[in-house]
């Protein structure tokens, strides 16, 4: 390693980045140098003033401000680690923490490859990821418009006698629901309101993933994965616009791992005691997995809705579906049967689900 390499610490904030610079050799200096503005321009400025692109590692942690700065150190020619905050080292007993001894601690541990980098998707990929995070959003605000309508009807006393909520029957029963008093009248109808308007978010952003996922360099991996039960065009946007390439994960096992589906372990000498999953890594992927997962609770068919999906994939791709199903299917049979709890089942075959995904993965070619 020569001398001249340098080890830069970065933590970036809304208007400014705090910088710390340590020298590439093991015990060389570290120092601070000092805060500059959070813009492309002063990035520029900061790295011809440190010396030749090539030779300077910059690190920042995973944070709210995205990664503008991680794309304008790469196009400068410099190398750049995006690191994942919940890995980085802390020492427990300090109770002091500022910018300036983040950036010092995070000099340090890069020059010591103690960071550990997390996956930075390409501008398409994030672009995508920011749609299916605002459908995400947009599904929740309807679910919590709906919940704040059927607690003022409970209040009421006022039950739906049919089976199916939400459907067309639903909304004429609750189209005829009226109030005595004017200001009751008015919550109704606000609250019908807040509902259509929720519902038809929904359904705009759901066209747009339709129409955008054609464009995306990510579209055949995304539409072989829609060849497994319960894993629709939404369903596998989302999951590739989270996790990027199931490949780059060596094996499926690490993969379950990064999702948190994995059970937590305490190991204690002669002891072993598994728990709950982990639930750590991308909490959007293991909500979308386990929604997935409910759909072979069913008996293993080709319905219609999925031989349409099928038409035109390869034939690997739909035996490999069709071997997941099968053996999901009886896997979530035989669990139950043994009186497993309903939810326990499931994260057991989202758990498997996602092999099945990275295994479809690894058969289709993405476009460079």
């Amino acid at each position: 390693m020569k001398k001249c390499t340098l080890f830069i610490g970065l933590d970036d904030s809304k208007d400014t980045i705090e910088v710390a610079v340590a020298e590439g050799v093991p015990g060389g200096e570290v120092r601070d140098f000092g805060s500059v503005p959070n813009t492309p321009e002063s990035l520029a400025k900061l790295v011809r003033r440190l010396g030749r692109p090539k030779d300077l590692f910059f690190a920042y942690e995973a944070g709210p401000c995205g990664y503008g700065t991680y794309r304008t150190l790469l196009g400068l020619g410099a190398s750049c680690l995006v690191a994942a905050p919940s890995k980085t080292p802390r020492r427990p007993g300090e109770r002091i923490k500022n910018d300036r001894r983040d950036a010092r601690t995070l000099a340090k541990l890069h020059r010591a490859s103690e960071l550990t980098p997390i996956w930075v998707p390409d501008a398409p990929t994030e672009a995508m990821r920011d749609l299916t995070r605002a459908r995400e959003d947009a599904k929740y605000a309807q679910t919590r418009a709906r919940q704040r309508l059927f607690a003022f009807l409970l209040r009421h006393g006022r039950r739906y006698p049919g089976r199916t909520t939400w459907s067309a029957p639903h909304f004429r029963w609750l189209r005829t629901q009226s109030f005595d008093h004017p200001a009751q009248q008015i919550c109704m109808e606000e609250y019908l309101l807040a509902i259509e308007e929720a519902t038809n978010r929904v359904a705009r952003l759901d066209q747009q993933i339709e129409q955008l996922v054609p464009q995306w360099t990510m579209r055949p991996v995304v539409r072989a994965l829609t060849a497994h039960r319960g894993v629709n065009l939404l369903a596998a946007s989302t999951l590739i616009a989270e996790l990027g390439d199931l490949t780059r994960f060596d094996k499926p096992r690490t993969l379950m791992a990064f999702v948190g589906l994995v059970p937590s372990l305490t190991a204690s000498g002669l002891e072993r005691r598994t728990g709950r999953i982990t639930k750590t890594g991308n909490a959007h992927a293991r909500r979308c997995l386990i929604e997935s997962a409910w759909a072979f609770r069913h008996p293993a068919r080709r319905s219609n809705h999925l031989q349409r999906r099928l038409e035109g994939q390869p034939q690997d791709v739909q035996d490999l579906a069709w071997k997941a199903q099968v053996r999901l299917c009886g896997r979530y049979r035989r669990l139950t049967a043994r009186g497993k709890q309903h939810n326990k089942v499931i994260c057991a075959v989202a758990r498997e689900l996602v092999a099945f995904l990275w295994a479809t993965a690894r058969t289709v070619a993405v476009p460079a």
